[in-house]
């Protein structure tokens, strides 16, 4: 038993300490011309060695799939040259949408550890409402869904001045969901 409490807790310093990287990867983008809250570490399941990390590049490639865990999958996919991610674990500084976490369910990701929830994401910007567990729980391929973890640090990506401007700017097209004409 003690042996469990000790794995347990070098796990959860092991999702911090990564998490940590992640958002610092991710606050690079706050003094760009494109900032972003949301990132995506892949790593190797059993030994923690990074795979590969990605951001939010919906704005910057014109493109509404372009979302952090999208991109980091991808990357990694043709990194191993293969489809599947089993034996590998997404951080990323917010819940996964339901359409990042469908694709981590198809890249056959063992684990996703997550910072700030859906919820929190959905203050300021829109969201796909559906946590990433219940995403999990319906499918038939199986994946943990950790989380939150370090959330607050994970919020200070949102709030960040420059994030708020553009989520500003983001929130004038939108009234009650529906873009403006």
């Amino acid at each position: 038993m003690p042996t469990r409490a000790v794995s347990r807790e070098t796990s959860i310093l092991a999702d911090e300490e990564r998490m940590r990287e992640l958002v610092r990867f991710t606050a690079r983008t706050l003094e760009t011309d494109f900032p972003v809250p949301f990132g995506g570490l892949i790593v190797n399941t059993r030994t923690g060695e990074k795979l590969t990390m990605a951001t939010n590049a919906a704005k910057r490639e014109n493109d509404p799939s372009s979302h952090g865990e999208l991109r980091t999958v991808r990357l990694a996919c043709k990194k191993l040259k293969k489809l599947s991610l089993a034996g590998y674990t997404m951080y990323s500084t917010c819940e996964p949408c339901a359409m990042c976490m469908s694709n981590a369910l198809w890249a056959g990701l063992d684990r996703v550890v997550f910072g700030a929830t859906i919820e929190d994401a959905g203050r300021f910007c829109r969201q796909i409402q559906i946590p990433a567990a219940e995403v999990s729980k319906r499918s038939d391929m199986p994946c943990v869904v950790d989380g939150p973890v370090l959330r607050e640090m994970c919020l200070t990506l949102f709030t960040h001045p420059n994030m708020q401007k553009v989520f500003q700017a983001w929130n004038v097209h939108i009234v009650k969901g529906k873009s403006k004409k």
